[in-house]
């Protein structure tokens, strides 16, 4: 355990360094509780006024001319993480499905290697988290952050060599999972070589996104702004230490790749979802958000608390209780900073609930929002011992854990995509309508596939625990439960299909150009 005592030291000399920053930050006012700095994101004409698919308003405001500058260095890199994260998600989705549907129908493409459950499973997960919410991800960054600074993108040619290289070792990745070369442990499964890559991909996307900040025209960090630099040096320290080769091992390396694979979404994907989130629901309203200093708390406590929660999913297992107890008490506290979050954004929405009917973008981002808080809730109710007794190894374990990936982070993704695509390109959706046949497929899919296992799951879980029953029963009683998360698989799936369709019909050259307009809700 001489490895777990560095890294518990390696956190402490984390925690002291992040507390001198904090100090740095309440020293030049960035935690002052104004609520005039919520309106760093608007200028002059900005406010009061919807912005669900305009480039130009009936007067002209002077940082229009200034935003579609910084907009123009940005598009380029955008376009392409943007094209290739909407190819590996359909992809990743197809292997999702696959996954689904052998679950029930085990035998079906059991003759292939690379088509059986453990690889294509695996597949899955590896696509949509490195191809798919990475790149959105860091693409909502390279768009956004810019325009919050006032600052055109600095070397803008660095991140598309980082998706170069990105995507190439996402792909290599694959072909490795495809073939059994895996390094063993959930959410760390590509090869640790082509982890080099990955991580020299990520020092392309982080150093002009640094420098951007660093040349800011607008002192104050918008909330956005924390989030997303908090994210894009947070992942690096966690990717290194899990990926370290012959380092960990036994009981270790499973505390270890529990602790990443947890801090993936807390420290990682939430970050990208809460912070596009609080760019782009007060921007498309006009509004800003109902409580500026009540938003600095949910981040703060994000940076506080998320940490050490993901070691309460080795509950009952070979690991010192001190460390589950602390995961215990840490997820409960995340209670604070969601509530937080909670306040802000529904609020924020709920005030303004006549912009729904505007912007089709907002629809997903307000349900992404709404998401966000019953996965944080969920997550904290289910880390409790008496809970985790019943939801541990079960089904209900992955509908939680889509419940945060997918209806919080995927779908406020989808919305800030059509929110960025019409003012990248000057164009519009020319079938708005399918936009909202994507909201519905992705909703009513995640709808049957969430509920589906997590009743499925529990009643799963106490078939376990009930000695009297014997265990192959709590596996048969899974099976309508299943099948009802392929269905919802299956509309999710169709929903990307239509996404994918949105996104081409809208980079690729139309016939007559047309100025962007509102997109029109349905």
């Amino acid at each position: 355990m001489v490895t777990m005592g560095l890294l518990l030291a390696l956190s402490f000399v984390v925690s002291l360094l992040a507390l001198a920053f904090l100090i740095w930050a309440i020293s030049n006012k960035q935690v002052a509780p104004d609520q005039h700095d919520a309106r760093v994101i608007f200028e002059p004409g900005d406010e009061g006024h919807v912005d669900s698919g305009e480039t130009a308003t009936s007067r002209p405001y002077h940082f229009d001319t200034v935003r579609s500058g910084i907009d123009a260095v940005s598009t380029r890199p955008v376009a392409v993480l943007l094209i290739a994260a909407t190819v590996w998600l359909v992809i990743g989705s197809v292997f999702g499905l696959v996954a689904s549907l052998k679950l029930h129908w085990p035998d079906w493409l059991s003759d292939h290697a690379a088509l059986t459950f453990g690889r294509v499973r695996t597949l899955h997960l590896n696509l949509v988290i490195y191809g798919w919410l990475s790149q959105v991800g860091i693409a909502a960054m390279i768009w956004v952050l810019p325009r919050i600074f006032h600052t055109p993108l600095r070397a803008p040619r660095l991140p598309l060599i980082g998706a170069a290289l990105w995507n190439a070792a996402v792909l290599l990745g694959a072909i490795a999972i495809a073939n059994g070369w895996t390094d063993g442990e959930e959410w760390l499964e590509i090869p640790w070589q082509l982890d080099l890559v990955l991580a020299l991909a990520g020092v392309f996307f982080m150093v002009p996104l640094i420098k951007t900040t660093l040349a800011r025209q607008v002192h104050h960090i918008y909330v956005t702004g924390w989030y997303f630099l908090a994210g894009i040096l947070w992942f690096p320290c966690l990717f290194v230490i899990a990926n370290l080769p012959y380092v960990h091992s036994g009981v270790e390396e499973a505390t270890v790749n529990w602790w990443f694979a947890h801090n993936v979404l807390g420290l990682w994907l939430t970050p990208i979802g809460v912070g596009t989130a609080y760019y782009f629901i007060p921007k498309i309203i006009g509004k800003p958000v109902f409580s500026y200093a009540v938003s600095l708390i949910g981040f703060w406590g994000l940076a506080l608390f998320y940490s050490q929660v993901g070691i309460h999913h080795l509950i009952g297992g070979p690991v010192p209780t001190w460390v589950a107890t602390l995961s215990v008490v840490h997820s409960v506290m995340m209670f604070i900073p969601v509530i937080a979050v909670a306040i802000n954004q529904h609020i924020t929405v709920g005030q303004n609930l006549w912009a729904l009917k505007e912007s089709l973008p907002l629809r997903f981002i307000a349900f992404g929002a709404l998401m966000y808080t019953m996965a944080s809730f969920q997550g904290s109710i289910e880390a409790l011992r008496s809970v985790n007794s019943v939801t541990h190894f079960t089904h209900y374990t992955v509908g939680h854990a889509h419940l945060g990936a997918y209806a919080f982070v995927t779908i406020t993704m989808f919305g800030a995509v059509y929110h960025m695509l019409p003012r990248m390109t000057g164009r519009v959706f020319r079938w708005p309508a399918l936009i909202n046949a994507h909201f519905w497929l992705v909703v009513i899919g995640f709808a049957i596939y969430f509920f589906g296992l997590s009743i499925g799951g529990w009643l799963q879980g106490l078939a376990m625990l009930d000695g009297t029953r014997p265990f192959s029963e709590s596996v048969i009683l899974t099976k309508p439960y299943l099948e009802a998360r392929s269905v919802g698989g299956a509309l999710m799936t169709l929903g990307h299909l239509v996404f994918a369709f949105n996104v081409a019909s809208i980079l690729l050259p139309q016939r007559v150009p047309e100025s962007v307009r509102t997109v029109p809700a349905e």
